[in-house]
């Protein structure tokens, strides 16, 4: 007979489930009671943030000393609450886990970044009287940008570990809501790393590139995006502006006539040469083809002081759209016969000009009319804070490129958007797309550009697909319509109104083309390494109103990668990028 109690082995069994159960019902209230504090820290900590950052661009420090307090204690609470054995435990869930990793690297980094960097940053900010920058009667104060740059130093790596450990985090293996709040995040740190890391190079760089342990002179070559080259455009006015302990003047301008083309190209990269032929080397206005600025910025300096003897410390390039961004710093400009703001002066630059104004020698004067009176009003007229908005502006489209003959100097620049390198795949995998025109006008005012990557595998093999959509959006009548400067009339065997355009594509750094076509079919390309990147050039020839495709796949080391960016030609209206399914051309 049974005393009806269970076998011992069942007893065990049923505690033992008994005991499981009890502890994943409490494991569960525990994360879901830490999840709903952390997620109200993390909500408090953006909101904050956001109002942080309108703190500082009005200069209020003691409000931004406060919010940083806010957000440093609210972004610790998140860590704690989301880094004990439990949480990260559930990390290991199948499907539910990748959401508990998110949460807690999100709560993580927040709390790196407003204790190293958010924190440092704004004790060196109180070293700066940020009403003026130390602008005062067009002469900036250039020793506290050197005693804050130990400070920003700091907060720029902790910054820069932040940006890469945040672009790690699979957002889309998380729920939507999460992946959302990943990606503002992500991108939210990216923009303060892009911040931090220019005011550290400006804090390191300036005090010595403006002249405080002597004088400095800087070629200033200003670029037509009228005419694509591949840093934005063609070289138009060039003028040499002098430093001295933080004074910046303008001394002497130039044009392109004032530099004829050479009988004997000064030495150009064989990727240079492969793509654009001897051409940059030859001649002044087309330096900036030249893909890597780390060469085009020597070139420059050569023609310059080989035309007047002086030598220089440094080239910057700038173009013309950049006037947009400077305009709304200093309010409306005159020079010459022309009244121009903000909304209007690209137009009158790049396209009315021409009309108004047929001879190419009197055009010239007025671009550097233009030019002197730019930089004027920028350094006596602007609020500070305007003119380093609008810097930072042209400097985050890519519309700042800047080589210093200073060895240390460059080592900086080079390693940062301003100076204008082919970049290099980290944790970002990189591809880019070139424009440079060879209609000889200035046509490329009507023309757009769209630009699309995708991700995926092809025949088994991790590929990267980039496509470029170039369009003529010329009038119908531009042959008759537009001046002749402006379509180049036939001169150089392009059809008036017609564009004639270099289009290259470069892929991730070790991957190799493996599919190419235009419009879907497949014609001679040329061809070229840049570095270690494979890069592919069309030469596209369109009417009014036509419009061209070109798909390039690259397959090998580099291709497949999720976290793919776009780098392109600065243009005058910026081609909209977007990330698209992958169908496989080959």
């Amino acid at each position: 007979m049974s005393d009806g109690r269970l076998p011992v082995r069942r007893r065990w069994l049923r505690w033992t489930i008994g005991v499981i159960v009890t502890f994943l019902v409490l494991a569960i209230g525990w994360v879901t009671i830490r999840g709903i504090g952390a997620v109200n820290d993390l909500q408090q900590v953006a909101t904050s943030s956001s109002t942080l950052k309108e703190a500082i661009g009005q200069g209020d420090l003691d409000k931004a000393a406060s919010l940083s307090a806010r957000i440093a204690h609210h972004a610790e609470s998140a860590h704690d609450l989301t880094s004990d054995p439990i949480w990260q435990g559930f990390g290991f869930v199948p499907w539910l886990g990748p959401n508990f990793t998110a949460v807690a690297d999100v709560a993580e980094i927040a709390d790196d970044v407003a204790a190293d960097a958010l924190v440092p940053v704004l004790e060196a900010a109180g070293e700066l009287d940020l009403a003026s920058l130390g602008l005062s009667g067009g002469v900036i104060d250039l020793a506290p940008f050197a005693q804050i740059e130990p400070s920003l130093a700091d907060a720029s790596a902790t910054l820069s570990s932040a940006e890469d450990r945040a672009l790690g985090i699979d957002a889309d293996a998380t729920l939507p809501p999460l992946a959302d709040a990943v990606r503002e995040m992500r991108s939210t740190v990216t923009q303060a790393a892009t911040v931090v890391g220019s005011l550290h190079g400006a804090a390191a760089l300036l005090p010595t590139m403006l002249g405080a342990e002597g004088p400095r002179n800087y070629v200033l070559a200003m670029q037509n995006n009228a005419e694509l080259r591949s840093s934005g455009g063609i070289i138009g006015a060039i003028a040499l502006l002098h430093a001295e302990n933080g004074r910046i003047t303008l001394v002497q301008q130039a044009s392109v006539p004032d530099f004829p083309a050479l009988d004997t190209p000064i030495p150009l990269s064989e990727s240079t040469v492969a793509l654009f032929e001897d051409r940059p080397g030859r001649y002044m206005q087309n330096l900036t083809s030249i893909p890597d600025f780390t060469e085009a910025g020597p070139a420059i300096a050569t023609r310059w002081q080989d035309r007047f003897g002086q030598p220089v410390d440094g080239v910057i390039a700038v173009d013309a759209v950049m006037t947009e961004n400077l305009l709304e710093a200093t309010g409306p400009l005159t020079f010459g016969p022309f009244s121009v703001t903000k909304e209007t002066v690209v137009s009158l630059l790049l396209s009315e000009i021409y009309a108004a104004v047929p001879d190419p020698r009197a055009q010239d004067e007025i671009f550097s009319q233009a030019a002197a009176a730019l930089l004027s009003a920028a350094l006596s007229t602007a609020e500070p804070k305007d003119l380093v908005s609008a810097l930072a502006a042209s400097a985050d489209q890519d519309r700042i490129r800047i080589w210093s003959a200073h060895e240390e100097e460059e080592a900086l620049l080079s390693g940062t958007s301003l100076g204008g390198a082919i970049p290099t795949d980290d944790t970002e995998t990189h591809v880019g797309v070139l424009f440079n025109d060879t209609t000889g006008g200035k046509m490329d005012y009507y023309t757009d550009a769209t630009i699309s990557t995708s991700i995926g595998t092809c025949d088994g093999q991790p590929t990267t697909q980039v496509t470029v959509t170039w369009t003529n959006d010329a009038p119908a009548d531009a042959a008759t319509s537009l001046p002749p400067y402006v379509t180049a009339d036939g001169f150089y065997g392009v059809p008036a109104g017609s564009t004639r355009t270099l289009i290259t594509v470069y892929g991730p750094e070790g991957a190799t083309p493996s599919h190419i076509d235009r419009d879907g079919k497949e014609e001679s390309v040329q061809t070229a390494l840049l570095g270690s990147r494979a890069a592919v050039q069309h030469e596209v020839l369109l009417a009014p109103g036509e419009t061209s495709t070109i798909t390039v796949e690259y397959q090998g080391t580099g291709a497949g990668e999720r976290l793919t960016v776009v780098d392109h030609t600065p243009m005058i209206r910026t081609p909209e990028t977007s990330r698209e399914q992958l169908r496989c051309a080959s």
